[in-house]
C-alpha cells in the first residue's frame, strides 16, 4: 500500500531558488513582458558554457526573479500577522490534512495506480475540491495567458479569497521518505509566454507530501 506518511511541508517559496531554463520568446499574449532581442554570437558563446559550469546551473537566482523576468508578476511574501493570510493558510492546512486522510484510506485512490509519477493528479484533484468546497473561498486550475486551462505545469492551484479577492498559488509535490534533502529534482519550472499560467501578483506555497515507497507487490 502506498501510504503518506508526513503532515505536509509548507512553505511561501519568495526566496526559494529554482534551476530554470531560458524563456521561449518565439510568442508574446496580452500582458507578457516584452521579449528579449537576439543574443549575439558573443552572448552566446559565454552563455552556454556558464550554463553547463555544474557548479552555476541557474542555482544561485531566486525563484522570485525567474518568475518576474518570465512572466512580469511579483512574488509576493506571506503575512504572518495578517488576518487573511492566517485564514488561508489554516484552510490549506486542513484540506492538506483531509487529503492524506482521504489518499491513506483503504479504499483511496491511490493504492490501485501503477506509476508513482501519476499519483500527483489525485492530489491536485483532491485538494481543488475541498479548496473549493470551503467557506469564503473558490479554487481552480489556473488558465494560461491564452485563456486556457493547462494541467502541467506550475502552478498546480488558484485559490481566492471571496471576501479579500486575494489569490494564492498552491502547487503540490510528492516524495519519497528519505529523500527531502536529497539533490535530485522534485520541483520544476518551464518559462514559456504562451502556455504561461502565472498572471497574478501574489504569495505563492508549495506542499509536499512525503510517501513511504511501495513494497515488492507494488503496493
Amino acid at each position: 500500500m502506498l501510504r503518506v506518511v508526513a503532515p505536509f511541508v509548507f512553505l511561501a517559496i519568495l526566496g526559494s531558488w529554482a534551476a530554470a531554463p531560458i524563456p521561449n520568446a518565439s510568442t508574446v499574449g496580452p500582458g507578457s513582458p516584452a521579449p528579449a532581442t537576439a543574443p549575439t554570437k558573443a552572448g552566446v558563446d559565454q552563455l552556454i558554457p556558464w550554463l553547463l559550469d555544474e557548479d552555476r546551473q541557474l542555482r544561485e537566482i531566486p525563484f522570485a526573479e525567474v518568475i518576474l523576468d518570465t512572466t512580469g508578476k511579483h512574488v509576493l511574501a506571506v503575512d504572518v500577522k495578517n488576518e487573511t493570510d492566517q485564514r488561508v493558510i489554516k484552510q490549506m492546512s486542513a484540506a492538506c490534512d483531509e487529503t492524506m486522510r482521504r489518499m491513506n484510506a483503504a479504499d483511496g485512490p491511490i493504492h490501485k495506480v501503477g506509476r508513482i509519477n501519476e499519483v500527483s493528479t489525485y492530489f491536485e484533484d483532491t485538494l481543488r475540491e475541498l479548496l473549493n468546497s470551503t467557506p469564503g473561498l473558490s479554487c481552480d486550475f489556473p488558465h494560461t495567458a491564452q485563456d486556457r486551462v493547462m494541467r502541467s505545469g506550475y502552478p498546480d492551484l488558484r485559490i481566492v479569497d471571496v471576501a479579500s479577492k486575494r489569490v494564492f498559488y498552491l502547487d503540490a509535490k510528492l516524495y519519497a521518505a528519505g529523500t527531502r534533502d536529497s539533490s535530485f529534482r522534485t520541483f520544476y519550472f518551464e518559462p514559456k509566454i504562451a502556455t504561461n499560467k502565472v498572471r497574478d501578483d501574489t504569495v505563492h506555497f508549495i506542499v509536499g507530501f512525503e510517501h513511504e515507497p511501495r513494497g515488492k507487490n507494488g503496493r
